[in-house]
């Protein structure tokens, strides 16, 4: 089995990455190295995996957008599956930068598509993102509720990829299967992201911004047991040809009763900044996995606590 994984230098991508090399899998891995956030934290993610797997990962430095460039590499190595991780990430951000949005999110996934299509890719797995749901009233989300009403050019940008992708899945004959994630977090993680700023702040005993008066409620899914399913997904023997699932923990929780977690484990009280709700901001998010177990069968869960236990002893191993 021969695996490309764009986005390898992204959170995800590079704990896949990891997984999927121990499981003897050939990884391939392209990824632009971009700077919506620290990008020494890329760089490291990459340094890892080269140290670790020496000639059994293979990584391209290159730009989804790039056809050409892109299309190269498809040709010389011969990809079995593709998992399309690479996008440009935030919600917010795409508020105020959507032609960003538009040329990684749109043009570099159909340029993915269209080669998955052309090299007769075996599964492309994309991830699409848990926004495209917006403000629900009924839970927990199933993925035959609405995703008309997206509440960001972020959350657009993911529901286009899904319509494009079950497009071609149908004329094509191709597999494809879509993940919506929900609020992926864990060791090296996304600075972007609140359980990387809480606990740096945290730390530093500075003020964290919670937004909406702290009244969101997220379902935070732990980085192993992801990359466990989709690696499940990419082995299961399906006639399926064009899927839509929900990844999440089905767990959610308070977005105070988060940050009390936080303050349970470092052992103090951490200084708060209440502010307004914030534009694209989804007020609920908590997930059903019916679908999705029906397909690679039951998952464990981490608890949030552990998986923030794991999570702090990183930070202070590594960035603190």
């Amino acid at each position: 089995m021969r695996v490309l994984i764009t986005g390898v230098a992204g959170f995800i991508g590079y704990h896949l990455a990891n997984h999927l090399i121990l499981k003897k899998i050939k990884v391939f891995g392209l990824d632009n190295l971009n700077n919506y956030y620290d990008v020494n934290l890329k760089k490291k993610r990459l340094r890892n995996l080269k140290n670790k797997f020496k000639n059994k990962f293979s990584f391209f430095k290159l730009d989804i957008t790039n056809y050409s460039k892109i299309r190269k590499i498809f040709s010389k190595y011969s990809f079995d599956y593709v998992v399309h991780l690479a996008a440009q990430a935030g919600v917010r951000f795409s508020i105020y930068s959507p032609s960003v949005y538009h040329a990684s999110n749109i043009d570099g996934f159909f340029n993915i598509l269209e080669l998955s299509r052309e090299f007769k890719i075996k599964h492309l797995i994309f991830a699409s993102s848990s926004s495209v749901y917006g403000d629900q009233l009924k839970f927990p989300i199933k993925e035959n509720f609405s995703t008309d009403s997206p509440l960001s050019f972020y959350a657009a940008t993911k529901k286009s990829n899904e319509i494009v992708a079950s497009s071609y899945s149908r004329i094509y004959n191709m597999k494809i299967t879509g993940l919506r994630l929900f609020t992926v977090y864990g060791p090296y993680g996304r600075p972007d992201m609140s359980p990387y700023k809480f606990v740096q702040k945290a730390i530093f005993n500075e003020k964290i911004d919670v937004y909406n008066m702290g009244k969101h409620t997220r379902d935070f899914t732990y980085v192993d047991d992801v990359v466990k399913i989709i690696f499940k997904i990419l082995k299961k023997r399906t006639n399926h040809k064009f899927k839509l699932l929900n990844i999440s923990s089905s767990k959610p929780i308070k977005l105070m009763g988060f940050v009390k977690i936080i303050e349970n484990i470092i052992g103090k009280k951490i200084k708060r900044n209440y502010l307004k709700r914030q534009k694209g901001d989804v007020l609920t998010t908590f997930a059903s996995n019916a679908k999705l177990e029906k397909i690679v069968g039951k998952n464990y869960y981490t608890n949030i606590n552990d998986g923030m236990k794991k999570f702090i002893e990183w930070y202070k191993r590594h960035i603190a």
